[in-house]
Protein backbone atom coordinates (compact mmCIF):
# COMPACT_ATOMS: atom_id res chain seq x y z
CA UNK A 1 0.00 0.00 0.00
CA UNK A 2 2.90 2.38 0.31
CA UNK A 3 4.74 1.59 -2.15
CA UNK A 4 1.54 2.19 -4.31
CA UNK A 5 0.28 5.46 -2.62
CA UNK A 6 4.18 6.53 -3.14
CA UNK A 7 4.49 5.84 -6.79
CA UNK A 8 0.82 7.81 -7.07
CA UNK A 9 2.35 10.56 -5.62
CA UNK A 10 5.30 10.44 -7.78
CA UNK A 11 3.55 10.80 -10.74
CA UNK A 12 1.21 13.37 -9.55
CA UNK A 13 4.49 15.53 -8.81
CA UNK A 14 6.16 14.37 -12.20
CA UNK A 15 3.18 15.33 -14.28
CA UNK A 16 2.81 18.82 -12.23
CA UNK A 17 6.51 19.31 -13.12
CA UNK A 18 5.85 18.06 -17.08
CA UNK A 19 3.26 20.55 -16.95
CA UNK A 20 5.49 23.41 -15.91
CA UNK A 21 8.14 22.95 -18.12
CA UNK A 22 6.11 22.79 -20.96
CA UNK A 23 5.58 26.12 -20.89
CA UNK A 24 8.43 27.23 -21.21
CA UNK A 25 8.87 26.49 -25.08
CA UNK A 26 9.66 28.95 -27.49
CA UNK A 27 7.70 30.99 -29.97
CA UNK A 28 7.42 29.86 -32.88
CA UNK A 29 9.05 32.46 -36.00
CA UNK A 30 6.01 32.71 -37.84
CA UNK A 31 3.47 35.25 -37.01
CA UNK A 32 0.65 34.73 -35.86
CA UNK A 33 -3.19 36.11 -36.84
CA UNK A 34 -3.69 37.20 -32.65
CA UNK A 35 -2.44 36.62 -29.78
CA UNK A 36 -4.90 35.90 -26.74
CA UNK A 37 -4.19 36.75 -23.24
CA UNK A 38 -6.26 34.12 -20.81
CA UNK A 39 -7.78 36.18 -18.05
CA UNK A 40 -7.03 35.89 -14.62
CA UNK A 41 -8.04 37.09 -11.18
CA UNK A 42 -8.33 41.01 -10.42
CA UNK A 43 -7.20 42.30 -7.00
CA UNK A 44 -9.08 44.93 -5.03
CA UNK A 45 -8.94 48.18 -6.59
CA UNK A 46 -8.78 46.66 -9.86
CA UNK A 47 -4.98 45.77 -9.90
CA UNK A 48 -3.77 43.07 -12.01
CA UNK A 49 -2.71 39.78 -9.70
CA UNK A 50 0.64 38.90 -10.52
CA UNK A 51 -0.33 36.18 -12.88
CA UNK A 52 -2.31 38.26 -15.09
CA UNK A 53 -0.09 41.34 -14.95
CA UNK A 54 2.75 38.13 -16.32
CA UNK A 55 0.66 37.39 -19.04
CA UNK A 56 -0.01 40.61 -19.95
CA UNK A 57 3.45 41.92 -19.93
CA UNK A 58 4.56 39.05 -22.04
CA UNK A 59 1.63 39.11 -24.42
CA UNK A 60 2.85 42.88 -24.95
CA UNK A 61 6.07 41.63 -25.39
CA UNK A 62 5.43 39.47 -28.07
CA UNK A 63 3.29 41.94 -29.63
CA UNK A 64 6.04 44.74 -29.91
CA UNK A 65 8.26 42.30 -31.64
CA UNK A 66 5.67 41.52 -34.68
CA UNK A 67 4.68 38.40 -33.40
CA UNK A 68 0.77 39.06 -34.19
CA UNK A 69 -0.91 42.54 -35.27
CA UNK A 70 -3.83 41.79 -32.97
CA UNK A 71 -3.85 41.31 -29.05
CA UNK A 72 -6.96 39.72 -27.42
CA UNK A 73 -7.57 40.25 -23.80
CA UNK A 74 -9.97 37.91 -22.14
CA UNK A 75 -11.80 37.29 -19.07
CA UNK A 76 -14.94 38.88 -17.23
CA UNK A 77 -15.41 40.20 -13.81
CA UNK A 78 -14.72 38.10 -10.57
CA UNK A 79 -14.55 39.18 -7.74
CA UNK A 80 -13.18 42.45 -8.20
CA UNK A 81 -13.91 45.20 -11.19
CA UNK A 82 -12.75 46.12 -13.99
CA UNK A 83 -13.00 42.92 -15.88
CA UNK A 84 -9.84 40.75 -16.66
CA UNK A 85 -10.03 42.05 -20.26
CA UNK A 86 -10.25 45.29 -19.55
CA UNK A 87 -7.01 45.09 -16.09
CA UNK A 88 -4.72 43.06 -19.16
CA UNK A 89 -5.35 45.41 -21.73
CA UNK A 90 -4.36 48.42 -19.66
CA UNK A 91 -1.12 46.51 -18.38
CA UNK A 92 -0.69 45.90 -22.37
CA UNK A 93 -0.99 49.94 -23.48
CA UNK A 94 0.94 51.36 -20.24
CA UNK A 95 3.82 48.77 -22.06
CA UNK A 96 3.61 50.35 -25.28
CA UNK A 97 -0.08 48.31 -27.43
CA UNK A 98 -1.76 50.50 -29.74
CA UNK A 99 -5.31 50.61 -28.18
CA UNK A 100 -6.48 50.15 -31.59
CA UNK A 101 -4.57 46.80 -32.00
CA UNK A 102 -6.50 45.36 -28.90
CA UNK A 103 -9.42 42.94 -28.81
CA UNK A 104 -11.55 42.72 -25.45
CA UNK A 105 -13.18 39.84 -24.50
CA UNK A 106 -14.73 40.58 -21.38
CA UNK A 107 -17.27 37.62 -20.59
CA UNK A 108 -15.38 34.33 -20.37
CA UNK A 109 -15.07 32.97 -16.83
CA UNK A 110 -13.36 30.24 -17.90
CA UNK A 111 -10.61 28.81 -20.72
CA UNK A 112 -13.40 26.80 -22.84
CA UNK A 113 -14.88 30.46 -22.91
CA UNK A 114 -11.76 31.99 -23.21
CA UNK A 115 -11.47 30.01 -26.42
CA UNK A 116 -15.20 30.30 -27.52
CA UNK A 117 -15.56 34.11 -27.14
CA UNK A 118 -11.74 34.83 -28.43
CA UNK A 119 -13.16 32.97 -31.35
CA UNK A 120 -16.34 35.22 -31.56
CA UNK A 121 -14.68 38.37 -30.98
CA UNK A 122 -12.07 37.68 -33.79
CA UNK A 123 -14.66 36.79 -36.02
CA UNK A 124 -13.33 34.61 -39.35
CA UNK A 125 -10.04 36.95 -39.45
CA UNK A 126 -8.05 34.30 -37.48
CA UNK A 127 -7.23 31.14 -37.48
CA UNK A 128 -3.52 31.28 -36.17
CA UNK A 129 -3.39 32.42 -32.24
CA UNK A 130 -0.76 32.16 -29.98
CA UNK A 131 -2.23 32.04 -26.21
CA UNK A 132 -0.33 33.66 -23.58
CA UNK A 133 -1.24 32.16 -20.10
CA UNK A 134 0.67 30.28 -17.21
CA UNK A 135 3.58 27.61 -17.98
CA UNK A 136 1.85 24.95 -16.17
CA UNK A 137 -1.58 25.98 -18.12
CA UNK A 138 -0.30 26.09 -21.50
CA UNK A 139 -1.00 21.70 -22.28
CA UNK A 140 -4.76 22.45 -21.71
CA UNK A 141 -5.16 26.14 -22.95
CA UNK A 142 -3.51 24.96 -26.22
CA UNK A 143 -5.94 21.58 -26.64
CA UNK A 144 -8.66 23.83 -25.45
CA UNK A 145 -8.50 26.86 -28.11
CA UNK A 146 -7.79 23.59 -30.96
CA UNK A 147 -11.32 23.09 -30.59
CA UNK A 148 -11.91 26.69 -32.17
CA UNK A 149 -8.95 28.00 -34.26
CA UNK A 150 -6.96 26.10 -37.20
CA UNK A 151 -3.64 27.15 -35.64
CA UNK A 152 -2.50 27.16 -31.76
CA UNK A 153 0.80 27.27 -29.71
CA UNK A 154 0.53 28.36 -26.16
CA UNK A 155 3.53 30.60 -24.78
CA UNK A 156 3.98 30.42 -20.81
CA UNK A 157 4.82 32.95 -18.03
CA UNK A 158 7.08 31.91 -15.00
CA UNK A 159 5.22 32.57 -11.73
CA UNK A 160 6.92 32.52 -8.41
CA UNK A 161 8.16 29.35 -7.62
CA UNK A 162 5.11 28.98 -4.64
CA UNK A 163 2.25 29.75 -7.18
CA UNK A 164 3.84 27.58 -10.15
CA UNK A 165 4.01 24.96 -7.61
CA UNK A 166 0.30 25.01 -6.19
CA UNK A 167 -0.86 25.56 -10.14
CA UNK A 168 0.76 22.91 -11.60
CA UNK A 169 -0.57 20.72 -9.26
CA UNK A 170 -4.05 21.61 -9.42
CA UNK A 171 -3.70 21.71 -12.95
CA UNK A 172 -2.88 17.88 -12.89
CA UNK A 173 -6.40 17.62 -11.18
CA UNK A 174 -7.54 19.74 -13.96
CA UNK A 175 -6.44 17.93 -16.70
CA UNK A 176 -7.29 14.23 -15.33
CA UNK A 177 -10.92 15.70 -15.31
CA UNK A 178 -10.85 16.87 -18.82
CA UNK A 179 -9.48 13.45 -19.89
CA UNK A 180 -11.99 12.10 -17.96
CA UNK A 181 -14.83 14.24 -19.63
CA UNK A 182 -12.88 13.39 -23.20
CA UNK A 183 -12.49 17.09 -23.50
CA UNK A 184 -8.63 17.10 -24.12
Amino acid sequence: MFLTLSAASLAYVGAAAWLDRRGRRPVPPEPFDAIVVLGCRVMPGGRPSGSLEARAVRAAELWLAGAAPRLVTTGGVGDNAPSEARVAADVAIALGVDPDAIVLEDRSTTTEENAREARVALRAEASRVLVVTDGYHTFRAERVFRRHFEEVHAVGTVAPTRARVRGALREVTAVAAYFAQRKL
